[in-house]
């Protein structure tokens, strides 16, 4: 998974959550759009959009950006970050078995996740199926165990430690047939997981998942106005001729699609903008 680009009405308030807080670096910042990230790794792209309003919590849209840490000790600093600058803004905290979770809403109502896998030798599978659960995770002894003097002071001076990435988006939809018609039989993910009319959980190369749809809040939803909250979700694949496959198929479902020659992007049936762009 690439960036993901939120619509956002305080773009300040916005770039102190995800850098200060998040602890991402603020990688760029030109005019009215912040680019936030590890590295040269893109993860939040915020772009200043004081003219929209918010969507309904029941529409379709961003249910959170997961952002994915190498280690533990790095995913704990990202946590007592946000806890001691933003305390609000906690929402809970899971053991899925293939990850650990600590959920997050940003301070305009956008869906944070930020989580560890676990190995994915401990994962387990059947007949393709991913095994994952919502097991208790108790946030203060998770950081008890993890959080280190160097991510305490690191956290404290708005610093992050290690790598991250986004590790998967998950949205909001109208119905989880339609999600699965769109992503798995049109775009060609796999579904890894499922809860039955009420979530869908899809991957590419075996990983737990990279995209979810539910309907949690937003069953029935409609396509989407123009309002601040998701702007964008990037998806990488490996190469041109994956791309230009990708390009075939869509037009095969007739899905109508932007080329620029070096990306494909294309709206799923909730108005979601998804942009599929090469490697390198």
């Amino acid at each position: 998974m690439g960036a993901v680009t939120l619509r956002v009405g305080d773009l300040d308030a916005m770039i102190r959550y995800y850098r200060d807080g998040v602890t991402l670096e603020l990688l760029s910042h030109d005019g009215p759009t912040a680019v936030l990230g590890r590295g040269s790794t893109p993860i939040v792209i915020l772009e200043h959009a004081p003219e929209l309003r918010h969507a309904s919590p029941r529409d379709a849209g961003l249910f959170h950006t997961a952002i994915l840490f190498d280690t533990r000790e790095a995913l704990a600093t990202a946590i007592y970050s946000v806890a001691s600058k933003h305390p609000g803004t906690f929402t809970g905290s899971a053991d899925h078995l293939v990850s650990e979770a600590f959920y997050f809403t940003d301070p305009e109502g956008n869906g944070v996740e930020l989580y560890f896998d676990r190995d994915r030798s401990q994962w387990s599978w059947v007949h393709g199926t991913v095994e994952m659960a919502t097991l208790q995770l108790d946030p203060n002894a998770y950081l008890r165990e993890h959080l280190t003097e160097g991510g305490a002071d690191a956290a404290a001076s708005g610093a992050g430690l290690g790598d991250a990435v986004v590790g998967h988006v998950h949205l909001a939809v109208g119905d989880v047939a339609s999600a699965r018609e769109f992503y798995v039989e049109r775009l060609g993910f796999a579904t890894t997981a499922a809860m039955g009319d009420q979530a869908l959980f899809v991957s590419a190369g075996g990983y737990h998942h990279h995209m979810a749809m539910n309907t949690w809040n937003s069953r029935g939803a409609g396509r989407r106005g123009l309002a601040l909250g998701l702007g964008k979700v990037e998806i990488v694949v490996p190469g041109a001729d994956d791309l230009g496959a990708l390009g075939e198929r869509m037009s095969h479902f007739r899905v109508a699609t932007r080329d620029d020659g070096r990306s494909l992007a294309f709206d799923d049936p909730w108005a979601n903008l998804v942009e599929v762009r090469a490697a390198g």
